[in-house]
């Protein structure tokens, strides 16, 4: 999988320039697991809400309330924390498998933008001046400080784009008629769907909360803020998924001592998350006034076919991970699956998140369903599929390949691999019971986003009485879960800080394929990049001009409100 380039065609990297990328990855992926973990431990205190224990009183005046936790929770764990490891890793990567030296200044730069735009986001944060949660609905009003951070973080997520496309145009100039290798297409095309997706953000931020935080207008849209989040809002769920699919498709299959089965099913997965994650955000207004039905039902058709490249995400997956079990000796029908090396802390990472977005995609069918939506929509549901999907899917996949990125970054051999392994475990349990108790109690009308533990106990147990065992499940997955965190960051800063040792920089483990890209006719189509980004915008176009175009010429003008 790993290209191979001729001296003579392109400029090989040094090993003073290799050091140099390693340390940029090191600086992006230590400050996102920091955010994490400021984020995982004021998680605790959210799952604790739920089972009826409010610990906000006893953390005075460091939190003031419910609403500044969880606002932090989900912009540190959401957008810094994700954002700095996927900016810095997929900039790394593709530089790693084309040999070649990426464009450093502009990934320093990308670093320090977003560094400051999370400063002055957290600093809005800290002093409870914008309670606002990570979705930022206006007419709630926060500080400008918090809406200009936000904004910086967000243009700063789009520059590793010209990072990717600058080093596949150099190797392409250098390999003409060849198609793109794999991780760098996969790379390229995540940020391609990123700089589509983020465009909603970017028009809100820019035209809506920026000037409005500001003083220069003094009342805003919160039906067209609403909606230009959400164009946002959902397709960042798949810039989230897709660099953790790039090691379950170009790493995980070697690590699990096998090969990838298909490199033209992985491309035409990710060619079809570019196409359909975009356009399909208004499905979390299923319940909103001022769209129109019809384009409901074409956003529920559009929504669903998102399973598609899910579907074969997990067909080759899992036959790649069949194929690694039975050539270490599986037999049988499920033999294999026994056979996979369960005591190495990252493989297992990651198929236990494969496992988690079994259970987090089958609830987002029920999301993505007109129908069905009605019947969770903000309640406790929708915190626990998400819990699944970014809390589990993304965040473990992560976890794990920290295991052998640290060593291969620093040096430095892995610091306790049984505490490790254990980490991956207890964080799973954790999710999962998590989820368990939240779509239970979902079901059952708990809403979301809701301060429960604040009420008289009486209240509390009239309102949730007969749905608590399913809210103490909630709280004590959210325990077992930080004590999984807990042990994975003894591991994290132990091996940050441990000794150095030659034997531990270990190599990125890009997989071999079985059906490589040769002659393959879904190759050639999918390496058109530009053609295909052009189509998803003309798409996204489509879908959302008809839903923006009566908001824009009937505007609702709506004062700002600071309710904590």
């Amino acid at each position: 999988m790993s290209a191979v380039l001729s001296p003579t065609a392109l400029s090989v990297p040094t090993t003073q320039e290799i050091a140099g990328e390693k340390k940029m990855l090191l600086a992006f992926w230590v400050t996102g697991f920091l955010a994490l973990m400021v984020g995982i431990a004021i998680g605790v205190l959210q799952s604790t809400n739920y089972a009826g224990i409010d610990l906000y009183p006893y953390l005075q005046p460091f939190l003031k309330s419910y609403y500044q936790g969880l606002t932090l929770h989900g912009v540190l764990n959401a957008f810094v924390f994700t954002f700095f490891t996927i900016s810095g890793w997929l900039m790394y990567l593709p530089a790693r498998e084309l040999k070649l030296k990426p464009m450093m200044g502009l990934a320093w730069f990308t670093y320090g933008l977003m560094l400051l735009g999370t400063l002055m986001a957290a600093y809005a944060m800290f002093d409870n001046s914008s309670s606002v949660l990570y979705t930022f609905y206006p007419p709630l009003e926060g500080s400008p400080w918090f809406y200009l951070g936000i904004t910086l973080v967000v243009v700063a997520s789009l520059l590793p784009l010209a990072v990717v496309l600058e080093m596949r145009a150099r190797w392409k100039k250098a390999h003409p008629g060849e198609p793109t290798p794999l991780v760098t297409f996969m790379s390229a095309t995540t940020l391609l769907m990123w700089l589509l997706a983020a465009l909603g953000a970017a028009m809100e931020a820019v035209f809506l909360l920026d000037p409005w935080s500001l003083g220069l207008t003094h009342t805003i849209d919160p039906l067209l803020a609403r909606t230009l989040f959400w164009w946002t809002g959902h397709p960042i769920v798949y810039y989230w998924l897709m660099p953790g699919y790039i090691t379950i498709y170009a790493m995980l299959p070697r690590q699990a001592g096998g090969k990838l089965v298909s490199d033209p099913l992985t491309r035409l997965a990710f060619l079809l998350l570019l196409v359909f994650s975009v356009p399909v955000g208004t499905h979390h207004q299923y319940t909103d006034p001022g769209i129109a039905p019809v384009i409901k039902g074409v956003v529920t058709a559009l929504t669903l076919s998102v399973a598609i490249p899910s579907l074969i995400t997990a067909f080759t997956v899992a036959l790649s991970l069949e194929y690694a079990g039975r050539r270490r000796g599986g037999k049988g029908l499920m033999g294999w699956w026994t056979a996979l090396p369960w005591k190495d802390a990252s493989v297992a990472a990651q198929v236990l998140a494969l496992v988690s977005f079994i259970f987090g995609g089958a609830g987002g069918i029920v999301n993505a369903s007109w129908q069905l939506d009605n019947v969770v929509h903000n309640t406790l549901w929708i915190p626990a599929h998400f819990h699944l999907t970014v809390g589990t899917m993304t965040t473990l996949v992560f976890m794990g390949v920290s295991f052998w990125l640290l060593p291969h970054l620093t040096g430095r051999r892995l610091y306790s691999p049984k505490l490790a392994l254990a980490s991956v475990w207890l964080w799973f349990i954790g999710m999962m019971t998590w989820g368990l108790g939240g779509h239970w109690a979902g079901m059952d009308g708990v809403p979301r986003r809701s301060w429960v533990s604040g009420l008289p106990h009486d209240q509390y147990m009239r309102l949730y009485g007969a749905v608590h065992p399913a809210l103490i499940l909630v709280g004590i997955g959210g325990v077992i879960a930080m004590l999984g965190a807990v042990a994975f960051y003894i591991v994290f800063f132990g091996t940050l800080f441990g000794r150095k040792d030659a034997k531990a920089m270990v190599a990125i483990p890009f997989a071999e394929v079985i059906a490589g890209p040769q002659g393959s006719i879904i190759v050639r189509i999918a390496d058109r990049l530009g053609f295909w980004t052009l189509v998803t915008l003309i798409i996204t176009l489509a879908v959302y001009i008809p839903v923006l175009w009566p908001m824009i010429t009937h505007p609702i003008h709506a004062p700002g409100f600071v309710l904590w």
